[in-house]
C-alpha cells in the first residue's frame, strides 16, 4: 500500500534535464574510451595517453555543444519515442561529423597529425557505441518504469477492434495511461489479410477466435471499437456480440473531435445505449421544410417538454419570423428561453408564454396577437400509470385542450395544425392512449368541416430516448443507486426513437401533409426491455445479477406487453419519405365529434371518473383496458351486449 501511494504521488515527477545531460556526457566519456580501446585491440601500451587526453576533451566539448544546441536531453525519459531516438541520432551524427571534419581539416592544412586530430576509425566506432548506449538507456528506463509502475496499477485486459491506424493510436494512448495497467491482449479485425499477423508484437485475431480465447477467461475484459466513421448498424452488431456476453464495449470519439489527429484517453467512452438504439441519419428535405417554415409565425405547445423543445430547436434553423412557446412549466420555459437566447437568429422573434392549453381565453388572446400560420401541438399528459389514476386530467388536457387549440387554429386561419400523437393511441389499453386517440379523431374530423382552411395532421411514434419519465433515465438512476433495475415483465417490448429523429420526422410530415393524414413513423425493430436493462448494466461496467439485480414488478395499470403503430382495421400507404407512412384511418364526421365533445365537457364538469372512461370506450370500441380498474367497464359492456343478443 505504501509503495502504491508513493508511486501515485511521485509518478508525475521527472528526472532533471541536467541530470539527463550529465548521464549523456558520462556515456560520451565511456563511449570514446571504449572506442579507443577497441581500435587498439585492447593493447593499452599502444595508446598515447597524452594525445588521448586532448582527443577526449576535444570530442567532449563538441558533443556538449551539440547536445545543448539540439536539446536532446530535454525529453521525458518515460515517454521516450521514435522521435526522441531520431533527435539523438541527429545530435550524435552532427557531433561526430563536426569532429571528423575538423580533424581532417587540421591534417590537410598542417600535413601532420596534431593533438586535436582524432582518427576517423575511432570516431566511427564511437558514433555507433554512443548512439546505441544513449538510445538503449532511454528505452530501458522507459520499459523499467512502465513495468515497475504497472505492478501497482490495476490490470485491465483490452481487445482493440480494428487493426488500422485508429487501432494503433488507441493502443499507444491506453498504454500511456498512468492510472490503469491496460494490457492489450490483441487486435480484432474483419480483414482476412490481417488475421494471424502481428502489429508491434500484438496478434490480430478474427472475431470468433477472440471470443473463444478471451471472453469468459479474463475478468473485467474491455473491448474498444477503434474504427473511423463506423456505421450504426456495424456498431450495434459488434456491441451486441460482446454485451450479450457481459463484456464492456468502448468507442473512440468522432474524428472531428480529435485534436491534431489524436485523441485523449478520457475521450474513449463506453458505448451509450442511445448509440445502440439509434439509427442511421435521416435524410431530410430541408428545402421543402424551409419553404414551409421560413418567415412564418409558428406556435409550439408543450414547448418546455422533450419533444416540444427539440421541435423549437430545429425550427430555428429554418428562420421563422416568430416562434411562440407555450407551456405551463415556468422553470422549463425559463431554461429554454435562456438556451435559445444565444442562438436564435436576429430576424426571428421569440415569444414565451406561460399558459394552460385548456384556458380558451388565454389562448385566444395569444392567437389574436400573434396569428400563427403553423401550430405544433406537443402539449399532453403522457405517463400511462399516472393518467390511469387521474383520468379527469387526461381528458381535460389531452382531449379538451386539443379541442381548444384546434378550434382556435381554425378560427384564426392557421395554415396547418400538427398534432403530436403516440403509438399508445393504437388499440389503446389505457386512459392516456385512449384520450390521444380521441384527440386524433376530433382534429381529423375538422378537415371535413365546411369553411375551414386549416389542414389538420397527426403524427404517431413510439417511445423517445431520454424523455422525462422514460425507461432509460429511470434505469440509469437505478444503476447509479446500485440497483435493483426494475422491469415490469420479462417479455415486454417497446419501440424507441431518438428525440431529434422524432422531431425531424414531425417537421417532414408537416410539410407533406395536405390535411386528414395520420402519419406513422418507421420505428425500426421493437426492443425487449429486459435486454435493454442488461445492456445498460454491462455498459456501466457492472455485471447482471452479480452487481446489479433485475427485478420484475409486474405490468403497471394500463400497460401492455407490445406496442402497435396501427389499429387492426388500419393499413398504410407509402410517402416519398421511406420512414414516414400514412395510416388509412376512419375519420368520424365533425357533427358527430362535436356532439361527443360537448358530452365529454358535461361529464368532466360532473367529475365522475367511471362515466368519463365509459364514454371514451363507447366512442373508441377498440379501447380495452388492461391491468386497470377500468376493466370492469369492459365486462359490463360485454354483458350488456350479450343481454341484447339474448332478447
Amino acid at each position: 500500500m505504501t509503495q502504491s501511494l508513493f508511486i501515485r504521488r511521485y509518478s508525475n515527477r521527472f528526472l532533471s534535464r541536467w541530470l539527463v545531460l550529465a548521464i549523456d556526457l558520462l556515456i560520451v566519456m565511456f563511449s570514446f574510451s571504449l572506442s579507443t580501446l577497441l581500435r587498439m585491440n585492447f593493447h593499452y601500451s599502444e595508446i598515447d595517453l597524452y594525445s588521448f587526453q586532448f582527443h577526449f576533451v576535444f570530442l567532449f566539448v563538441i558533443r556538449l555543444g551539440v547536445f545543448l544546441w539540439f536539446k536532446s536531453y530535454t525529453g521525458i525519459i518515460r515517454h521516450t519515442s521514435i522521435e526522441d531516438a531520431v533527435l539523438i541520432l541527429k545530435a550524435v551524427f552532427i557531433g561526430t561529423a563536426i569532429a571528423g571534419l575538423f580533424s581532417l581539416s587540421l591534417r590537410y592544412y598542417t600535413g601532420i597529425n596534431t593533438l586535436l586530430y582524432v582518427p576517423l576509425s575511432i570516431l566511427a566506432i564511437d558514433f555507433f557505441i554512443c548512439l546505441f548506449l544513449m538510445v538503449s538507456l532511454r528505452f530501458f528506463v522507459k520499459s523499467f518504469y512502465e513495468s515497475f509502475i504497472n505492478e501497482f496499477k490495476p490490470a485491465v485486459g483490452v481487445l482493440i477492434y480494428g487493426a488500422g491506424y485508429s487501432g494503433m493510436l488507441t493502443k499507444n494512448v491506453i498504454q500511456n495511461d498512468r492510472g490503469v495497467n491496460y494490457q492489450v491482449l490483441g487486435f480484432i479485425d474483419d480483414n482476412a489479410s490481417k488475421i494471424d499477423k502481428t502489429i508491434e508484437g500484438i496478434r490480430v485475431f478474427s472475431l470468433s477466435e477472440a471470443m473463444e480465447k478471451f471472453v469468459d477467461h479474463y475478468e473485467g475484459l474491455q473491448v474498444i471499437m477503434a474504427i473511423n466513421n463506423i456505421g450504426l448498424q456495424a456498431k450495434r452488431k459488434i456491441s451486441d456480440v460482446f454485451l450479450d456476453r457481459g463484456v464492456v464495449v468502448k468507442i473512440l470519439p468522432p474524428v472531428d473531435k480529435w485534436v491534431n489527429g489524436e485523441f485523449a484517453l478520457n475521450q474513449i467512452h463506453n458505448v451509450k445505449i442511445e448509440d445502440l438504439l439509434g439509427r442511421e441519419e435521416i435524410q431530410m428535405n430541408n428545402k421543402q421544410i424551409s419553404q414551409e417554415i421560413n418567415s412564418k409565425s409558428v406556435l409550439v405547445t408543450g414547448a418546455a417538454g422533450s419533444i416540444g423543445s427539440e421541435i423549437v430547436r430545429q425550427l430555428i434553423a429554418y428562420f421563422p419570423a416568430k416562434i411562440i412557446l407555450i407551456d405551463q412549466s415556468e422553470s422549463g420555459l425559463f431554461d429554454l428561453e435562456y438556451e435559445l437566447s444565444s442562438v436564435i437568429p436576429s430576424n426571428t422573434e421569440l415569444v414565451v408564454k406561460i399558459a394552460d392549453v385548456t384556458d380558451k381565453n388565454r389562448l385566444s388572446a395569444i392567437f389574436k396577437v400573434h396569428k400563427p400560420a403553423i401550430v405544433f401541438h406537443a402539449a399532453a399528459y403522457k405517463h400511462v400509470p399516472l393518467m390511469e389514476k387521474n383520468p379527469y386530467e387526461a381528458v381535460k388536457v389531452n382531449i379538451l385542450g386539443t379541442q381548444v387549440l384546434a378550434d382556435l387554429a381554425a378560427e384564426h386561419g392557421a395554415q396547418k395544425f400538427v398534432m403530436v400523437s403516440t403509438d399508445k393511441a393504437v388499440n389503446p389499453t389505457n386512459v392516456m392512449g385512449a384520450t390521444k386517440r380521441f384527440a386524433e379523431m376530433y382534429t381529423q374530423s375538422l378537415n371535413g368541416k365546411e369553411g375551414i382552411r386549416t389542414k389538420f395532421i397527426a403524427t404517431r411514434f413510439g417511445n423517445v430516448l431520454g424523455s422525462s419519465g422514460s425507461v432509460i433515465p429511470l434505469f440509469k438512476k437505478q444503476i447509479e443507486r446500485g440497483g435493483p433495475v426494475t422491469v415490469t415483465h420479462p417479455e415486454i417490448t417497446r419501440y424507441f426513437m431518438t428525440i431529434p429523429e422524432a422531431c425531424e420526422l414531425v417537421l417532414e410530415a408537416a410539410t407533406m401533409g395536405e390535411g386528414g393524414e395520420v402519419f406513422v413513423f418507421d420505428m425500426g425493430e421493437s426492443v425487449k426491455i429486459v435486454n435493454l436493462a442488461k445492456k445498460m448494466i454491462t455498459l456501466s461496467g457492472l455485471r447482471v445479477d452479480r452487481d446489479i439485480e433485475i427485478k420484475y414488478t409486474g405490468l403497471r395499470p394500463g400497460e401492455k406487453l407490445y406496442e402497435e403503430l396501427l389499429n387492426t382495421d388500419e393499413n398504410t400507404l407509402p410517402t416519398h419519405h421511406p420512414k414516414i407512412l400514412v395510416a388509412k384511418v376512419n375519420s368520424p364526421s365533425y357533427a358527430f365529434m362535436e356532439s361527443q365533445m360537448q358530452e365529454m365537457g358535461q361529464l368532466l364538469s360532473a367529475g365522475d371518473t367511471n362515466n368519463l372512461v365509459a364514454k371514451i370506450k363507447d366512442i373508441i370500441p377498440e379501447y380495452i383496458s388492461n391491468n386497470s380498474v377500468f376493466e370492469k367497464l369492459d365486462v359490463k359492456a360485454t354483458s350488456a351486449k350479450r343481454g341484447q343478443s339474448v332478447k
